[in-house]
């Protein structure tokens, strides 16, 4: 078998795409950092489950849109622009998921493991519709 290559073509592309989700993943933990009143990596350094949970649920509910987006758009700016679509509708989960638990961020930072489970599976949840509906 011998390369010819050919096989690495996309190999700019794939840089392009990577760094754009990668710049979009960072963008997106620092505006979740700062909308969130809970002080997320301090708690997590603390073994604080229900953080954990929340947080991981988050990151994972971004990252499905944003595959999503990279799969289906037609070029890279098409991408960025569903990335930050992606972005708004999860931090938009956030503030949705804290009608019926006011009080969340508190819970969580006492370690609540509930509330940390509850914000993070409506995260995914909400990251999976998103990634559909992107692709339609």
């Amino acid at each position: 078998m011998e390369f010819d290559g050919a096989s690495l073509d996309g190999l700019p592309w794939f840089l392009a795409y990577m760094a754009t989700a990668l710049v979009l993943t960072l963008f997106y933990v620092v505006i979740y950092m700062w909308v969130t009143p809970h002080p997320e990596i301090r708690l997590i350094r603390e073994n604080n489950m229900a953080a954990s949970l929340a947080f991981a649920g988050s990151l994972v509910g971004f990252c499905l849109p944003l595959g999503s987006a990279i799969a289906n758009s037609v070029a890279l700016v098409d991408c960025a622009a569903w990335g930050v679509i992606a972005l708004i509708v999860q931090i938009a989960i956030f503030y949705v998921v804290r009608l019926p638990i006011p009080k969340i961020s508190e819970r969580i930072e006492k370690g609540e493991t509930a509330s940390g489970l509850w914000l993070g599976a409506a995260s995914l949840a909400g990251g999976i519709l998103n990634a559909a509906s992107m692709t339609n």
